[in-house]
């Protein structure tokens, strides 16, 4: 297989799709991976697998009407297989595994077959302490955006999944991309107020366009370098409720094509307005975990 990524728009050839199959019982309160979980998990909301299967097959009917090879993880029973963005990456021709919650290593397990397809030499594992998640990783071409947290206290937020040795790490592999890093609000207790990766706050669509929520980020000064990098007028600033329901999580199968949730009214329209054909589907219950299309979509291959 050969991979490649360079983008985040380009016309899409293969990608892992999570599974939503056999997830495991509705986690206790005091293991939720982040506060969205915790929130259903307490209000007995929390989603069904019959419900989250529906969601994933709208999702794979899409990719396959427009040819992308769709490759799904193997089977591991009562496990949470949906967000394969969370456990591995790929830039360019490099496929890196992400060094996630120890609890989730049987998520990589799962799709090594797809793994065994690649040129080992192309499959990267990190460091033990270097911790970086795909949902932090974004491409630009030459630029090379990841979400991070610097705090001192990084060890105290289990929303913290990306640290400053990742961001060096990544710099130091890809010399020739422009390494860009973004210190990321995080919150072990309110959602709204937790980026829980990157693209919970920021993602490049179309051409030259890109979706926004200012106070995902910490620095100012770094959400305005965004800004100025895009152009406020090809900006789509989403508000707090939009990005607790994850309207910066949409995934694009090309330039003029975007999967977006349907209940995304004022992004759909944005989208339109601008040029791009929006595949709507229902995905509001997968949402309940604090991932959306984007974190559970693990591209391989793009134009």
């Amino acid at each position: 297989m050969k991979l490649n990524i360079k983008n985040e728009t380009s016309r899409l050839r293969a990608v892992v799709l999570g599974t939503a199959e056999s997830p495991g019982p509705t986690p206790e309160y005091e293991h939720a991976y982040d506060p969205k979980s915790a929130e259903h998990i307490k209000a007995g909301t929390y989603p069904v697998e019959e419900d989250m299967v529906r969601e994933m097959e709208a999702v794979r009917e899409v990719l396959e009407r427009y040819d992308v090879k769709v490759y799904r993880p193997k089977l591991v029973k009562d496990l949470n297989q949906i967000f394969t963005r969370d456990i591995a990456f790929v830039i360019d021709d490099k496929f890196i595994k992400a060094n996630i919650l120890p609890d989730r290593e049987e998520e990589i397990e799962a799709i090594q077959y797809v793994i065994d397809q690649m040129d080992p030499d192309k499959v990267i594992e990190l460091p033990e302490d270097v911790h970086v998640e795909g949902g932090d990783v974004m491409l630009y071409n030459d630029d090379l955006f990841i979400g991070a947290y610097y705090g001192e206290d990084y060890s105290q937020f289990i929303t913290a999944r990306t640290n400053l040795k990742g961001v060096e790490h990544l710099r130091e592999m890809f010399p020739n991309k422009k390494v860009k890093s973004f210190n990321l609000r995080k919150s072990n207790t309110e959602a709204r107020d937790n980026a829980l990766h990157l693209d919970c706050c920021f993602q490049p669509v179309g051409r030259g366009k890109a979706i926004l929520y200012k106070d995902g980020f910490l620095d100012m000064e770094e959400y305005q370098w965004l800004v100025n990098f895009f152009g406020k007028e090809n900006i789509f600033e989403i508000t707090r409720q939009e990005m607790y329901d994850m309207n910066s999580n949409v995934f694009s199968i090309s330039e003029d094509v975007v999967i977006s949730e349907r209940n995304f009214t004022r992004l759909n329209s944005w989208l339109r307005e601008n040029g791009m054909k929006v595949e709507e589907v229902p995905y509001a219950e997968i949402a309940k975990q604090e991932g959306l299309l984007r974190c559970s979509t693990l591209p391989l291959i793009r134009d």
